[in-house]
């Protein structure tokens, strides 16, 4: 039995090592991520209004960047680790050199598109001319992106997802730094040109984080080529151009389905500029204020986007580290780790965004007021949002699953779909004025319903899933509502003590071990779940001796 426990730890170790790098890494991404929107949108002169220029700017470079490069770390860490699990590593290397090629090419082209296009984008599609000035000063990003995407990808099919953390918290560190710098000098100017010079702390920290990535492929080039002499199993037989139709066959779906991710928040940021300027022509007469009302709305509802995303970085963790987990078990035909890891990965996510969801709930206007104190507006929009976060959170882990099994189309087609129910539902509602800005968010919920559906659907036909309704979603539910009251009393009797900062904070604090408390005393855990969790079996032996959990 003891050798058997050794076995599943061993198992499961490296897979949630990996999980919970990633998990450090996106908590502190998403925290830094929050520090410099929280400064700069409390800058006097920027608000609401300079925000929305920021993130009208940012969805049309997202949209460019998923066409190069989103994607691409996902398949190149599919393919290099079904190349690896059979033990090809020249195979595996001779992808990573042939994506990088590719890829850094494609990325060089969008960036030029995008420069010069900047002002033709800014004045036709989004109606608002100013916004160019973002699109210039990200332009150049898009290529350094590209190229980092692959490194990433090649070193996460190694079984490393170190290159991919560090990467992006070390971007997202001078970020932060560099946004806040730059808007702050640029105090007293238009809010779009604080915008622009905000972006430009973009592509410096992309340009540091790809040198970062190169210096690590460097180090490591030596050893990598000594698998590669070393190697025993021939390698794959394919030609240069079949392997990159190979490599487009799966990246082609793949980055359809996160262009179409990204559209969705293009058609965001297009219909809430153009229809909440329809909506309220009849109200505010002057051109240069309707833009304004437009700007100031998006801006609200990116600021909401900002803080729900935080939650969502911790369990799109599981979906990054699946795919080549899975991918490398499937190549061996080992489907009870994949089912184990995709049961757990479920189970996981909803355990962890319920309790996010109900605090949001119960916490929407003292958040917004803790973090935004001079644009704290928009509690209802947080509390509707959070029920597209949940729905996002374990879509993460369906999409995983799906690409591990190689069925990369289905997302596309689902997102697909969802997108043109999006659109039309934000032309419909966004363009009332008694709805405006909430129709987004509604539509952003009947989009990820609808992506859930078809995807778990297509799962299910793949695998079927060791999940427990009663223990596995039923339990936390129940224990996030009662966190959730909790939480929300210990609110409203603390803020006739102290102000709303320590009262919010206190509360949160109060809500986690509430929290916590209600998971080990309904034994949501199984002895092997613990095992899972890096450093579990020292966990689990604590709680032994606490007498929580019997030997």
């Amino acid at each position: 039995m003891e050798a058997q426990d050794k076995i599943k730890r061993e198992k499961g170790t490296s897979f949630m090592k990996n999980v919970a790098m990633l998990m450090i890494a996106q908590i502190l991404i998403k925290v830094l991520g929050f520090v410099y929107r929280l400064v700069i949108i409390n800058v006097d002169g920027f608000g609401d209004i300079g925000n929305g220029y920021y993130d009208a700017g940012y969805t049309v470079y997202s949209l460019l960047l998923t066409l190069s490069s989103v994607g691409i770390p996902t398949v190149i860490s599919k393919l290099v680790s079904e190349r690896v699990a059979t033990g090809d590593h020249r195979g595996a290397y001779r992808i990573f050199k042939v994506s990088l090629k590719i890829f850094t090419i494609i990325g060089a082209v969008f960036s030029i598109a995008l420069f010069f296009g900047a002002d033709l984008i800014a004045s036709k599609i989004l109606n608002v001319p100013d916004v160019k000035y973002v699109l210039m000063v990200l332009a150049p990003a898009i290529m350094f992106v590209a190229s980092s995407s692959v490194l990433r990808g090649y070193f996460a099919g190694l079984g490393s997802q170190k290159a991919t953390s560090v990467s992006q918290t070390l971007e997202q560190f001078f970020n932060c730094a560099l946004t806040i710098t730059f808007v702050y000098a640029l105090v007293g100017k238009d809010p779009a040109v604080m915008a622009a010079g905000g972006n430009v702390s973009t592509t410096l920290a992309i340009i540091i984080s790809f040198m970062y990535l190169y210096i690590f492929y460097k180090r490591r080039k030596k050893g990598i080529m000594l698998d590669c002499e070393n190697q025993t199993v021939p390698q794959e037989d394919k030609t240069a151009s079949k392997l990159i139709k190979t490599i487009f066959a799966i990246s082609i779906p793949m980055t359809i389905g996160s262009l179409i991710s990204v559209i969705n928040n293009m058609i965001d940021t297009v219909t809430i500029s153009n229809c909440i300027q329809t909506a309220f022509s009849g109200i505010i007469s002057a051109k240069a204020d309707l833009e304004a009302k437009a700007m100031e709305l998006s801006g609200l509802l990116s600021k909401v986007v900002t803080i729900i995303h935080l939650p969502l970085a911790i369990t799109g963790a599981f979906c990054t580290a699946l795919v080549p987990a899975i991918s490398s078990a499937i190549s061996v035909k080992d489907y009870k780790t994949v089912n184990k890891r995709l049961s757990f990965s479920f189970f996981a996510s909803i355990l962890i965004i319920m309790p996010c969801t109900t605090g949001l709930i119960a916490l929407a206007k003292p958040i917004l007021q803790l973090i935004y104190p001079q644009a704290s507006n928009g509690a209802n929009i947080l509390i509707l949002s959070t029920i597209t976060m949940i729905f996002v959170s374990i879509n993460y882990v369906v999409e995983g699953g799906l690409y591990g099994f190689g069925k990369v189309h289905i997302p596309a087609i689902a997102l697909g779909i969802g997108a043109v129910v999006k659109l039309i539902m934000n032309l419909v509602l966004i363009s009332n004025p008694n709805i405006n800005i909430l129709g987004a968010v509604i539509s952003s919920i009947a989009c990820q319903v609808i992506l859930f559906a078809i995807c778990m659907y297509h799962l299910n036909k793949e695998i079927k899933l060791q999940m427990s309704l009663k223990n596995h979603v039923m339990k936390p539910i129940f224990a996030s509502v009662v966190m959730g009251v909790i939480v929300y009393l210990a609110y409203r009797i603390l803020i006739t003590m102290t102000g709303n900062t320590i009262s919010t904070v206190v509360s949160i604090l109060i809500g986690v071990i509430a929290y916590l408390s209600l998971i080990l005393f309904m034994k949501m855990l199984t002895k092997e779940d613990i095992y899972m969790i890096p450093f579990g079996t020292k966990i689990y032996n604590v709680l032994v001796k606490l007498k929580i959990y019997k030997e």
